[in-house]
């Protein structure tokens, strides 16, 4: 049985190991909820995931993932503006 997959099918391949990579790292301890790193992985990855939606559309996925992104650039917002007002102090 051969895959054929597509550029947005290995895009969106690649958002979901980013997304369980970053949630495992966060499990074992090596990464922080409230980490760039962490909120980053999951900004990537779950862009990556609405790419892949280019191929066959899921309203209930694309729902999920954009909301994701949203928590996660709203992380990112945070984490950069709770360091900036720290170095400021």
């Amino acid at each position: 049985m051969a895959l054929n997959l597509m550029w947005y099918d290995w895009v969106g391949i690649a958002g979901t190991l980013a997304v369980l990579v970053a949630f495992f790292l966060l499990q074992a301890g090596k990464l922080s909820g409230t980490g760039i790193v962490y909120q980053l992985l999951n900004l990537f990855g779950s862009g990556g995931v609405l790419v892949s939606l280019l191929g066959k559309f899921n309203v209930s996925v694309f729902v999920l993932e954009a909301v994701w992104m949203a928590i996660s650039a709203y992380g990112i917002v945070r984490t950069l503006r709770v360091k900036s007002q720290v170095k400021l102090t």
